[in-house]
């Protein structure tokens, strides 16, 4: 392959998320691979589908079994597995806890959970309770409970938790991440990141609709909007910035200040679509249009992280990396390196990151090269495969998982006492100053 990437397409596949690919099934590569995982599905509504058709197309994997109490979302997983040459998997659906009698099968090794946001901490619980790694979707826990609960989970059973944050796994950032680690920006200061998407069309649907008459995500995500106001969905900026910054291995989050903007987002949406009649616009929505959150760590850097989900934008997830050698914004695809760059000018980042191209992506550039939506989910479903094969921990792992969601209650305990700084929990109970990176550093994940 050639060194330098055409440049459209590099853009193209470290800016856009994955939700679904298409990939030769032999992707499945190394020693270990012949051998079977053999993985649950807990949810195949939208998000778990994507897994779901991820999954299908490798030789490494079976699906014995499915659980949704959604027969339309059934029907639909059912059709992609038969359709896929394999037979119907059995299924779990008659009850809001059919998951537990899917998790006492004993030819399971793992689950992929992909349910709304208030079952990721009980079901990831119950699985490694039962013995199963766990695949989580983000973000994993939604209080400070709930994030000692996986951790305690975790360390008392000895199964494990992977987050299945995709976004680490974007092209452009892995290559940032591969030039942080050969020291190109010196010594890292801060960075930038968060979730810039506009959803409303997500949060209202059909219509202005949402809750008991919305469909997909709008029957249980607006719902957050409704109660919440913090950063309620911080893993999609804030996990590639952790990797850089070697948090819970050498390095830590120490403390959070967050504030928020008043809320008029959602409430405009509805009475322009819906009319100032409606009656979802007498709705208060307590989550504010734009959340911000600045974080200090024990290494000294800072992290400005931002939740706008309910703007008139552009998608971004902002990231910006800094150091005392110079800068990365994704926003715009610029970059300046003191000494390389031009004096006091900003150069298109497009060659230098296909210069440093992260080796997996350059392992894999041949076969998935034309992948739709950049990728990125097979690298996750890869890594999460891939260590449940080897019965290793996975690349990102439960204390990711409760470090990166506590960011939510904290933000929101922040927000509601003026901005106050709140502390982050040490996770690891001091173990993350000897824990060594691993993230992206074997040559198959």
């Amino acid at each position: 392959m050639s060194q330098i990437i055409n440049r459209r397409r590099f853009i193209g596949q470290g800016l856009i998320l994955g939700s679904g690919i298409s990939v030769t099934p032999a992707l499945a590569f190394s020693e270990f691979a012949e051998k079977k995982v053999r993985l649950g599905m807990i949810g195949v509504g939208l998000r778990g589908t994507d897994h779901l058709e991820n999954i299908l197309l490798r030789k490494d994997v079976t699906i014995p079994a499915i659980c949704d109490i959604d027969p339309e979302r059934i029907a639909v997983a059912q059709d992609l597995i038969t359709k896929a040459g394999n037979k119907k998997a059995e299924v779990y659906s008659k009850n809001d806890h059919a998951f537990l009698d899917l998790l006492k099968r004993e030819d399971i090794d793992g689950v992929i959970i992909a349910t709304p946001w208030e079952w990721h901490t009980p079901m990831a619980v119950a699985a490694m309770k039962a013995g199963k790694y766990v695949g989580v979707e983000v973000s994993a826990a939604n209080t400070v409970q709930e994030c000692w609960d996986l951790v305690n989970t975790s360390e008392a059973t000895g199964s494990h938790c992977m987050i299945m944050e995709n976004v680490c796994y974007r092209r452009d950032v892995m290559a940032v991440l591969n030039m942080v680690r050969q020291g190109l920006f010196g010594e890292i200061l801060h960075c930038h990141g968060g979730y810039q998407h506009d959803l409303r069309k997500v949060k209202f649907e059909p219509g202005v609709e949402f809750g008991a008459k919305g469909i997909h995500e709008a029957h249980w995500r607006t719902e957050h909007s409704v109660k919440r106001n913090g950063d309620v969905y911080p893993t999609h900026g804030m996990g590639p910035i952790a990797n850089i910054l070697n948090i819970n291995r050498g390095n830590q989050f120490v403390s959070l200040t967050s504030v928020a903007t008043k809320s008029r987002g959602l409430h405009k949406y509805i009475v322009d679509n819906g009319g100032k009649d409606h009656p979802n616009a007498k709705v208060k929505f307590h989550l504010g249009d734009i959340v911000s959150s600045l974080i200090q760590t024990a290494n000294g850097e800072t992290i400005l992280l931002t939740h706008d989900t309910n703007s008139p934008r552009p998608y971004s997830l902002g990231f910006r990396v800094q150091g005392t050698n110079g800068i990365w914004m994704n926003d715009g695809n610029n970059i300046y390196l003191e000494g390389t760059s031009p004096y006091d000018k900003w150069e298109p980042s497009a060659d230098l990151l296909a210069k440093y191209d992260h080796p997996l992506w350059k392992r894999l550039d041949s076969d998935i090269g034309n992948a739709g939506h950049g990728g990125i989910d097979f690298f996750v479903m890869n890594a999460f495969v891939e260590t449940v094969k080897r019965k290793i921990a996975p690349p990102i792992d439960v204390y990711d998982a409760a470090a990166w969601s506590v960011i939510a209650p904290l933000s929101e305990a922040s927000i509601a006492n003026g901005g106050a700084p709140q502390k982050f929990p040490d996770f690891t109970s001091g173990k993350w100053q000897n824990r060594k990176p691993v993230f992206a550093l074997n040559d198959s994940y």
